[in-house]
């Protein structure tokens, strides 16, 4: 356990001798300057799918050495055999139900999700998150009585199978899960102390991190009195003042919020693992390039400068993952129309802007050898009357990804009819480019030309990857047996 450097000059003055407080802080020293590891999440909710293994070709040129998966996708995880890169599997809130109530269950999803992809030449899978921010306050409590009986199955399954030296259960939270009005009055919810208790100690005694998501983006989007620079790292006029330390930045303000619910509950020292930040770059005001290369840019420098925090300083966090290495334009947009655009590549593995990830790789690599369908676009037929097409443009847009058109987007001064191209053009793109998908009762039309304007980009989709020559073999299968496993022991 890394000792906070107050506290060891402290005890230094009391219970230790010169000598050995000395050997305490080149031990500790040496802790500190360890250098965080930057990782992505891998998020598959995508209208154009790279193929798995394009994918993985884009974390090699790019040197990316972790990724957090938010399931056990068989293609995900056959692309990642034998490549090195270490990987944290993630469990739906929505299995952890059975979980709690099945260790048959569990063992299950161990063999079929784990040891059969782990060992030499398969898949370094280091973490599994069980569930994903299931604190969530919008869920209501809805997966909270879970989560801890999960934990204790899974643990038991992982030792059966004899992984549970190499595989940690984590439990990624939100940032909602404790709350204060100054970093160092930092608390669990109160109606979560019991439980956090109990997988805090979970945590430390099987050695595994604190996994916390951090959206500074979020706190700007849904409070207008949030000062934009303090989202930032570029210095702010809006500094919080805590005592005798000074916050420039929401990142380690929140950071050191949950340091601070962590000591009340007695692991002030351990490792905290970010799980998810990031910046969007459309769909909403602030969610744009620019914004999104000063954030991502900023934070990457700020944790590999090994600074640290006023409550840890020089103990950065132990790894930090983007969110997310692609858009996934089937995501839902109930928390916002943005959600669809967190990625720092483009659906067709293209960096989005320039960014350099600090892993000694220089800036951001382009995926290799992506297929195109033809250059050619559907847009609005000039020559035909277009005062009937809102129902046209319903269907096309719940079947494409038109968040871009919404205010504050990039899409979104184009005009009438470049709203109503632009969701044309989406429909057929995603239906690849089949002929009748740009009909729309005659008010679509075919085009070789680049309807593109500005910074609105009309898509051309890729070829389908999704029917890789992997098999699917068990993953998303099981997935289903587990569900009416479920329901089948409720019933009874």
């Amino acid at each position: 356990m890394i000792l906070d450097l107050v506290f060891q000059a402290k005890m230094a003055q009391t219970h230790f001798t010169a000598a050995a407080f000395l050997v305490l802080v080149l031990i500790s020293s040496s802790v500190l300057m360890a250098e965080s590891g930057i990782g992505v999440n891998w998020g598959t909710l995508s209208l154009h799918k790279l193929s798995p293994s394009t994918v993985v070709d884009l974390f090699k040129q790019n040197k990316i050495e972790k990724v957090k998966l938010f399931d056990a996708d068989p293609y995900c995880l056959n692309a990642l055999r034998g490549s090195g890169i270490q990987v944290m599997v993630g469990i739906p809130n929505e299995m952890l139900s059975v979980f709690s109530s099945s260790t048959d269950a569990c063992d299950l999803w161990v063999s079929q999700n784990l040891s059969r992809y782990m060992g030499k030449g398969g898949v370094d899978i280091r973490y599994v998150a069980v569930g994903n921010e299931p604190f969530l306050t919008s869920y209501s409590g809805q997966f909270q009585s879970y989560v801890v009986p999960a934990l204790l199955n899974l643990q038991q399954s992982l030792a059966k199978a004899n992984v549970a030296n190499f595989v940690k259960l984590v439990v990624p939270c939100n940032a909602d899960a404790y709350e204060s009005s100054l970093p160092s009055q930092g608390a669990f919810r109160s109606e979560l102390t019991q439980i956090m208790t109990q997988i805090v100690s979970f945590l430390n005694t099987n050695g595994s991190p604190f996994v916390v998501n951090i959206y500074p983006f979020l706190s700007l989007y849904g409070n207008s009195d949030f000062p934009q620079d303090y989202a930032f790292f570029g210095g702010t006029n809006h500094a919080v003042t805590d005592g005798a330390n000074v916050y420039y930045n929401a990142f380690d303000g929140n950071f050191d919020t949950l340091v601070a619910a962590l000591n009340k509950l007695g692991y002030g020292q351990m490792p905290i693992v970010i799980g998810e930040v990031g910046w969007p770059t459309d769909g909403a005001i602030s969610a744009n390039l620019t914004a999104a290369k000063a954030f991502n840019q900023g934070l990457i420098n700020h944790v590999l400068s090994n600074k640290g925090t006023p409550l840890r300083p020089g103990v950065p966090p132990m790894d930090i993952y983007l969110f997310s290495l692609l858009d996934e334009e089937a995501k839902s947009i109930l928390p916002g129309t943005f959600e669809r655009h967190w990625g720092i590549f483009s659906f067709d593995g293209q960096a989005k802007y320039p960014l350099n990830l600090g892993l000694g790789n220089g800036l951001l690599k382009n995926a290799r050898d992506v297929e195109y369908l033809p250059s050619r676009w559907c847009v609005a037929n000039p020559s035909r009357d277009l005062s009937g097409v809102a129902n046209h443009m319903k269907i096309a847009c719940s079947n494409a990804d038109c968040t871009t058109l919404n205010y504050g987007g990039s899409c979104n001064e184009i005009g009438a009819k470049g709203n109503i191209s632009y969701a044309f053009n989406s429909y057929y793109q995603v239906k690849k480019q089949n002929s009748q998908s740009c009909d729309f009762d005659g008010l679509g039309i075919v085009t070789f030309l680049d309807p593109s304007v500005g910074d609105c980009r009309f898509l051309v989709g890729i070829t389908d990857s999704s029917s890789s020559n992997v098999e699917a073999s068990g993953g998303q299968v099981n997935f289903w047996i587990l569900i009416l496993w479920g329901f089948w022991i409720y019933i009874l």
